[in-house]
């Protein structure tokens, strides 16, 4: 559109008589711009865009298919309308431009009333094509934008679950973010030796990362006087607080029954994530976990690297029944469970990370 208002159409023909003609039929209505030759447009839309081109086809130099075969595969003009203009009226050339990108033909010579009526027709088409697209644009931000949004409010809502079991259990202090950090330690690892790939390389590692945090949930529903017991509990209690994995489980999959409804049986990928984690990080490799007492691989992956970044930082915490370990001794226990409590190659995975592990321990 020009400086007026007014819609800017290029008319490129080697003939003077047929550009003179152009100019008089919708001069009145757009700003025609002519052209002589391909080569000529071409330079001009270097310096000024246009709405809409009208193109000779037999022209000498360079035709019109070569021309609109440039026009097609450069950037600032690939998306302004073509129609050519023609003598011929063949069905094989027609197909040809069309194939090329053309939208429409104009025979010569020129009928005024329906040259008018097909340029306005087009440029009517292409305005409402740039509109929805404009719409398909902000409506894709907006999804975006609120996709975003919906991702932060998950998150400050597990942080605020996570830190929720956090401050029931007063003993196990920042637990939770410890773990996830371990993890990362793990997976990261896992993918750079190529081991277990076909599982890990189906992973959304953040969200799996971030799912992490509802490993301990089902704690919410065990009764204060066992969760903060000041000592080791007894056999009885120890059973009871057991439970949480079940506890965990039960919470998750209401939440899974509820998204399932909601989204017309949409898996959600988090939520399978942190009840595998609930699930399986108290199984053991030899089968002596609980609570479905698994064994060897077929403890789920997640179950199997949560069980070393949560017994490690166990070992390494504080408690009111024992005395924190040292990353040494933590390291000696892990490495004596490879193959009873621990998968061997994630123990030696942690062994060879163990370093790392203590940095992270110490914060």
């Amino acid at each position: 559109m020009d400086g007026n208002g007014k819609k800017i159409i290029m008319a490129i023909d080697d003939v003077a008589v047929n550009l003179a003609r152009i100019n008089e039929i919708l001069g009145g209505r757009y700003d025609v711009r002519p052209c002589r030759s391909a080569k000529m447009g071409l330079s001009m839309l270097e310096r000024a865009a246009a709405d809409m081109i009208l193109l000779d086809i037999e022209m000498p130099e360079m035709d019109g298919y070569e021309a609109i075969r440039i026009l097609k595969n450069q950037p600032h003009t690939r998306d302004i309308p073509v129609i050519f203009l023609t003598s011929h009226g063949d069905s094989e050339n027609e197909l040809k431009g069309l194939e090329l990108g053309a939208i429409d033909y104009i025979s010569k010579p020129f009928s005024p009333p329906l040259l008018q009526k097909r340029i306005e027709l087009h440029l009517l088409l292409e305005s409402q094509k740039r509109r929805l697209q404009d719409y398909n644009d902000n409506l894709q931000q907006m999804v975006e934008a609120k996709t975003r949004k919906v991702l932060k409010l998950q998150d400050t809502i597990m942080k605020t679950v996570a830190d929720l079991i956090e401050c029931r259990d007063d003993f196990t202090g920042n637990h939770i973010e410890r773990t996830q950090r371990y993890l990362e330690i793990l997976v990261t690892s896992l993918i750079k030796r190529g081991l277990y790939l076909k599982q890990v390389g189906a992973w959304d590692i953040k969200l799996l990362l971030e799912s992490s945090q509802l490993h301990d949930v089902g704690k919410i529903a065990i009764r204060d006087s066992i969760l903060m017991k000041p000592g080791r509990l007894d056999p009885e209690e120890y059973e009871e607080m057991k439970k949480h994995v079940t506890f965990g489980i039960s919470v998750i999959e209401k939440i899974q029954k509820f998204e399932h409804d909601e989204e017309e049986g949409e898996g959600n990928d988090f939520l399978e994530h942190a009840k595998i984690f609930a699930a399986s990080h108290h199984e053991k490799w030899d089968g002596a976990g609980y609570p479905f007492g698994l064994a060897g691989e077929g403890i789920p992956l997640q179950g199997r690297l949560m069980a070393i970044a949560d017994v490690y930082d166990a070992l390494t915490s504080q408690r009111p029944y024992k005395n924190a370990f040292s990353h040494e001794d933590a390291v000696n226990i892990i490495e004596k469970g490879r193959a009873v409590h621990f998968d061997p190659i994630l123990t030696d995975i942690f062994l060879e990370n163990a370093p790392a592990f203590k940095i992270i321990s110490c914060m």
